[in-house]
């Protein structure tokens, strides 16, 4: 289970310096689990129980729309966190789903946890601080690139800022993800790679 620490640990440190006495506290406080392919992780009309790390595997996030089709809001394309971000953090109910679309490997922490290391953890608060901001600009930047982009250019920005997401994830989630109808994407492909 070491290495499920390790890979956090290397994430954090991308964003902020954390302590040995911060280390062991994640130790404690995040459970290993691993969860099989095709696992609805969190369910949407509930208030999320966990956050969520990714250490490997794939997952995505997704809502279903008022015509009953479900729409991917966000892809993982390595290790992270992966959590209905905002209703873990207020403990509210989600109208997302999480879904495991490989079989996954994952650090999970309660609220209660949460809570209770952020009173001791030196690094805590604004590494969540920070984390939020990404969170944000990455949510600020998909909806410009909706707004902004052609389906064809939504493509070939995913196939070069994230190959690992076109190798690992079904068309018909990245698709949903980019805005894109399955058939048209499908075309968008053909076209790209004849």
């Amino acid at each position: 289970m070491d290495h499920y620490y390790e890979t956090l640990f290397n994430y954090i440190t991308q964003i902020i310096e954390i302590p040995e006495t911060d280390k062991e506290q994640c130790r404690h406080s995040f459970m290993p689990v691993s969860v099989p392919k095709d696992t609805i992780l969190e369910q949407a009309g509930k208030v999320p129980g966990y956050h969520n790390f990714i250490v490997s595997g794939y997952m995505r996030n997704f809502h279903v729309d008022h015509k009953g089709e479900e729409i991917t809001v966000d892809l993982n394309d390595g290790p992270r966190f992966f959590t209905s971000y905002f209703h873990f953090m207020n403990q509210t109910v989600s109208n997302e789903s999480l879904h495991c679309i490989t079989d996954c490997e994952l650090l999970r922490i309660t609220m209660a946890d949460a809570q209770a290391t952020a009173k001791t953890s030196s690094t805590q608060k604004d590494f969540t601080i920070k984390l939020f901001q990404k969170i944000q600009e990455e949510n600020k930047q998909r909806i410009n690139d909706l707004a902004t982009l052609t389906a064809e250019q939504r493509y070939l920005k995913l196939v070069n800022e994230k190959p690992n997401i076109i190798k690992n994830i079904p068309l018909k989630y990245i698709s949903s993800y980019l805005g894109i109808k399955p058939e048209s994407l499908s075309r968008i492909r053909r076209e790209l790679f004849s």
